[in-house]
Order: C-alpha cells, then structure tokens, then sequence
C-alpha cells in the first residue's frame, strides 16, 4: 500500500485510532472524533465494564490487566475525553482510599509504607491527563522525584530489592506520567521535572534504547517487539513513541531503534502485532501475528517526527 492507502486504512479501525490518525499524522484536531470515543468502540466497551463501586476488575491493581489502574491507562491512550466523568470519579474514588506513606499510591494493604515506582508514574500519567486537581498529585510527583537513582533512571525495586541499577521498564513509565503532568498546565516543581525528565531521557539513550552501555549487547530482545497494550512493560516503539510526545530532538542514538522499527515494516507497509503480555483482559483489541492499526500508527508519527528532526540535522534515513 502507498502512503495514501495506509492512511485510509488507518481511517477504517477504531474512532480512537482516526481520532490520533488526524491529530498526529494528518495535523488536523477532530474534536467530534474524540468525542466519540466514549460512545462507540473500544472506548465504549472499557466503560461498560466499569462496576457498580466505580472501580473495574476486583481492585486499583488486581487483576492484571482488567483491574482499576490498567483500564484507566488504556482508556488515557484511547485518549478519551479529558473531562470524561467516570474516569474522574474513579480517580477520586482511588486518591480518597489515601496514599502510602511516602506520598504515592499503594497497589494493596501491604504497600502502605512505600509504593510502586512504576505504578506512580502510569497513575501520573492518566490522572494528570484527566486533569486530576493538582495538589492532589503534588506527594505522588514528590515520591517519584524522591526515587531518582545515581545514574539518572528509576528502579521500582529500589524499595523491594534493594537494586542499585536503574531499569528501563520503570523508567520510561516515571517519563511517561512526568510529561504528561507538565504538558496538562501542571506547575509544581516545575525545574525539578524537567532536571529528572533530562536525567532519565539521558538513561535510555545511554542504552541506545535496548543496548548495553558496557557491552554494546542486546539487554532483552523482548525489547525489540511491538506489543500493544505495552502495560508496564518496556519496548523500544514506546519509548520512541514518549521521545515524539515530548517533541524531543533528533539523537543519533536512536538510530539503531529506529533501524529496528523501520525493518519490522511487513510487505503492505504496515507494521503487524506481536505477541500480547498474558493476562486477563476486557476485551482483544487486535490478533497478534496480524497488521496493528495501534503499530502502525504508533510507528508513522515517530518516523515523522524524527524524519523531520533529523532532516534538520542534515541527515537521512
């Protein structure tokens, strides 16, 4: 399929899908489209399986992935309406239950005193986006901020295990909820944020996105796969996906991740999904082994934003 083509057939998926089609690859913001979202679709099936107590699966984290916490991530990456009702309530609902001791939220009654790094992050990243009152998301950005390892990333466990190493997965979810927080208006610590967003960036690309900084290895050829949802898990379509959401600059050292991604293009000129994370869900939203609407758009506006970026920079790809 040529260029146009691709496009239509991105247009035929999901009202989610067309909706960041036009935003992202077309440049043209349908509000109609995004409104939408909650009344047809995937959005509309994720919000009927809200239960009667406002929360989803049988707890915040339990289970994976139908639980409170992961719907709510999905339905921010549906990017439903921002000012959606049930979501704020749920919202409410899990800041009302308190905060563990160190300001974030805890995943159960065992995680009181410290709670999850990774979680912190993704809770920030949906209910900034959902336009959460600030103050209420002041401690989980002070609990997140407090977790900055010595080399610039996160490790979610820093507070289990004691690791001395930050982790990609963790990483990106702190990046992922930190620009998400400043991009919806947020001015609380302010400096602060962008000296961690700079550090953990600084962290990935160190690793080339998937690269050992001693050895030059592959870290974990899971990396390199194009699940979707990617839930807490790091690949390197995600990650490049957060670097052309936070409008970041051309950097050689996402050339090979880059490389990765264009190869993965099948014979359509589309990019298929690969295998899911196991665990219950909702609902499928696409069959792995086939061509991904979510892949391929994911994948389109990184390259045009870094087409463009390093173009600028007198290169090519």
């Amino acid at each position: 399929m040529n260029e146009q083509q691709i496009i239509a057939w991105l247009l035929e998926g999901d009202v989610s899908i067309r909706y960041q089609v036009y935003r992202d690859l077309l440049g043209e913001n349908r509000q109609d489209l995004q409104d939408r979202i909650a009344k047809e679709g995937w959005g509309k099936q994720f919000l009927s399986q809200r239960n009667k107590n406002g929360h989803w699966g049988d707890r915040f984290y339990q289970p994976k992935w139908i639980s409170t916490h992961y719907t709510l991530l999905d339905l921010r990456n549906l990017n439903l309406n921002r000012d959606n009702k049930m979501v704020k309530e749920t919202i409410e609902l899990t800041l009302h239950a308190g905060k563990a001791e160190d300001g974030g939220i805890p995943l159960g009654p065992s995680t009181w005193q410290h709670s999850d790094v990774c979680v912190n992050g993704m809770f920030l990243n949906y209910a900034a986006y959902f336009n959460t009152q600030e103050k209420k998301l002041c401690s989980v950005v002070d609990s997140l901020l407090h977790e900055i390892m010595p080399d610039g990333g996160f490790n979610c466990r820093t507070t289990r295990s004691g690791a001395k190493h930050s982790s990609l997965h963790s990483t990106l979810s702190v990046l992922e909820g930190l620009i998400e927080f400043q991009r919806s208006g947020y001015r609380y610590r302010r400096n602060d944020i962008l000296r961690a967003r700079k550090s953990a960036e600084e962290f990935i690309l160190l690793h080339q996105l998937f690269l050992s900084d001693r050895t030059g290895a592959i870290i974990n050829k899971a990396f390199l796969k194009m699940p979707y949802p990617s839930r807490w898990k790091y690949d390197i379509l995600r990650a490049l996906d957060y670097f052309q959401y936070a409008g970041s600059k051309w950097d050689k050292r996402m050339e090979n991740a880059i490389t990765v991604v264009q190869e993965k293009r099948n014979k359509y000129g589309t990019w298929n999904m690969q295998a899911a994370h196991p665990g219950q869900v909702h609902f499928v939203m696409e069959k792995a082994g086939k061509p991904s609407r979510w892949n391929t758009l994911r994948a389109l506006r990184v390259l045009q934003h870094f087409g463009k970026e390093k173009r600028q920079h007198k290169t090519a790809f």
